[in-house]
């Protein structure tokens, strides 16, 4: 509504559509309950097609008509995507969804149905819930507790180090090479795609930090939504640690729906190409998000194919019986693969990120031609502050470390808190820098 105040009514029409959905599915059996399904995903999906991808789809039938010399194209419409659509139209599915599959109850109150779809921590970024999880808590009595309050603000502290310090920081190197690839060598590059995994990383499970716990603060419980994702031994693993709300909604709604793995193997391998296609697009109306989607598609397949070679490999070196060198590797590689998906994720288009990963391999430079958007004093600070948050998350990984945090005295606790809080004042990057996931 700042934006544009009559974009309120998109939400009212799919609160509507959906509430009246719940209501008939509930109540009816047969074609007239699989009808009331129907209506409410082509409402939701019909909506986010309109506002997300219209100028998309009219700009790529434009191009196809043009090839094939035909007269032919959609009217412009001055339109522009309003935050948080794909979030909140995915939540909102899921809840017809389930309630059609008698996994959840019709809600009859309007307003708490109206709440689950607008609860403003989660509004515009997620964690996208599902309806078990979160409308039951609406109705449920929430008294004041000192330590979820505590934890809820330590939560938002953390998210906002994340933010601003980490994810802010690095953006603005990753700016300037990736807005200006032609005057930039394939080490810059490099350093620019590694520092955007972290970018992006620290970006979003900052925002959901902050969600979580700001919801927390008023008494309701979000799902986790990363949990240590470049730790990841696999591309497989990497998707059940990153942004684990849509992973899972992908899963249970796409994914097993199409089969699952309990089919052929050529039908398996077209369900898991389909399921991050999809994935790729729901991120961006760009042809670039379809290529990252299928990439990580296609080295997901590849790790299920190489499996055993691998494992041969593995023994015949030696490696298999030193663990600790074998993770080390098999989490640098699924990093790297990770970072070469992010190059198009990244890129503004196809032909930027082609040239990119090729100056990579052909034209890497020196370390004299690196040229910094920051001071180095500057980037040597958020980089001290990238490897605390990889050993605090080392911690957490290994332990409740807000539990051990606890049981250390006041002082140490507000020192503790003072220290992030400062690091966030000395470091942090207090100009207007939109979360990235917003323009999803």
């Amino acid at each position: 509504m700042a934006f544009i105040p009559i974009y309120i009514l998109i939400l009212f029409f799919t609160i509507l559509v959906d509430y009246v959905a719940g209501i008939i599915i509930e109540g009816a059996t047969g074609r007239r309950r699989r009808l009331a399904l129907i209506a409410s995903i082509v409402a939701n999906c019909g909506v986010l097609a309109i506002f997300k991808y219209y100028h998309f789809l009219n700009a790529n039938l434009g191009w196809v008509t043009h090839l094939l010399h035909i007269n032919a194209a959609l009217p412009a419409l001055s339109i522009i995507l309003p935050i948080g659509l794909s979030f909140h139209t995915f939540q909102a599915m899921s809840y017809t969804i389930e309630v059609y599959r008698g996994r959840q109850k019709a809600m009859r109150h309007p307003g708490i149905y109206a709440l689950y779809v607008m609860f403003y921590p989660q509004l515009v970024a997620g964690p996208i819930e599902r309806p078990q999880n979160l409308i039951h808590q609406f109705l449920e009595k929430h008294t004041f507790d000192y330590a979820r309050v505590v934890h809820g603000l330590r939560l938002m502290l953390w998210g906002l180090f994340k933010k601003m310090v980490i994810a802010d920081g690095l953006g603005s190197y990753v700016d300037l090479v990736y807005g200006q690839p032609t005057r930039h060598h394939g080490f810059d590059f490099v350093i620019a795609t590694v520092f955007f995994a972290f970018e992006i990383y620290c970006d979003f499970s900052g925002y959901s930090d902050i969600a979580i716990g700001a919801a927390g603060v008023l008494g309701f419980k979000l799902m986790t939504n990363f949990n240590s994702p470049y730790s990841s031994r696999s591309i497989s693993e990497f998707w059940k640690r990153w942004h684990i709300s849509l992973s899972t909604w992908f899963r249970d709604y796409l994914y097993i729906p199409l089969g699952g793995n309990r089919v052929s193997s050529s039908r398996w391998y077209f369900n898991i190409l389909v399921t991050f296609l999809v994935s790729g697009l729901w991120h961006g109306a760009n042809w670039t998000f379809v290529v990252w989607g299928g990439l990580n598609g296609f080295f997901l397949l590849a790790s299920a194919w190489t499996q055993s070679v691998r494992d041969r490999a593995a023994e015949f070196l030696g490696v298999s019986r030193l663990p600790t060198l074998r993770r080390f590797t098999q989490t640098t590689i699924t990093f790297t693969i990770v970072c070469i998906t992010w190059v198009f994720f990244r890129a503004e288009n196809i032909h930027q990120a082609l040239y990119i990963l090729t100056k990579m391999v052909t034209d890497p430079g020196t370390a004299h031609d690196l040229q910094l958007a920051i001071s180095l004093r500057h980037l040597a600070g958020i980089l001290i502050c990238l490897v605390f948050m990889e050993s605090v998350q080392f911690l957490w990984r290994h332990g409740d470390i807000l539990s051990q945090l606890d049981a250390k005295p006041v002082w140490f606790r507000w020192a503790v808190y003072y220290g992030v809080a400062g690091a966030i004042l000395l470091f942090g990057q207090f100009q207007h820098r939109q979360f990235i996931y917003f323009q999803f």
